[in-house]
């Protein structure tokens, strides 16, 4: 018979596993979003068979990385000073959410090809929610423009900081003006037009 002593370390070894294996997803897929099960368990330290005990379906660990990255990027973007003026706002909350939508560009490629629109906007929910906050504070203060909606503007932002990874990926940009090129394409688009108020 199987004691509760027993079980617990299992327990704590299979969330250790689970564990290694999101990181190791996180890590693969941040190079290339085709990284294969096979890859992903090597990476992690672990068997085949482990990483279909916890997780059966690609679909399955690909969502569970995007989770974890997600959450590592809310934590840094925690730790950003979003109740200053907002135009200076708006331009850290671009530099420190450029530097992770580039990180996690190609998780989100493999999440695009395994998971639905919905389930991934939805896991997005939060970072959009931040932007859009901040955005509704601007117009507030009459320093982002009112007569476009602040969804709309954030969706703006969300293309802009898309099409700077791939002009980067396809030797376009240089990842080093990426943030001072979107920040003043985005600053200027949220400019109020000079009758707004009229």
């Amino acid at each position: 018979m199987t004691s509760t002593a027993s079980k617990a370390p299992q327990r704590a070894d299979a969330r250790k596993n689970i564990e290694k294996i999101t990181r190791a997803a996180v890590e693969c897929l941040g190079r290339d979003p085709d990284a294969s099960l096979g890859q992903i368990a090597q990476t992690a330290g672990v068997g085949r068979v482990t990483l279909y005990g916890h997780f059966p379906s690609r679909e399955l660990l690909v969502e569970a990385a995007l989770v974890r990255a997600l959450a590592d990027g809310d934590e840094v973007l925690e730790t950003v000073d979003l109740t200053c003026e907002p135009r200076q706002a708006l331009r850290s909350l671009i530099e420190a959410s450029w530097q992770l939508t580039a990180q996690a560009s190609t998780i989100l490629q493999a999440a695009q090809a395994t998971m639905s629109p919905a389930r991934i906007h939805d896991l997005h929910a939060k970072p959009e929610q931040r932007v859009n906050d901040l955005i509704r504070r601007g117009q507030a203060e009459g320093a982002f423009r009112t007569d476009l909606p602040a969804d709309w503007l954030a969706s703006t932002m969300h293309h802009v900081m898309k099409g700077a990874a791939a002009d980067i990926t396809a030797a376009r940009l240089d990842r080093s003006n990426a943030a001072h090129f979107i920040a003043e394409v985005i600053l200027s688009a949220y400019a109020p037009p000079t009758n707004q108020g009229d």
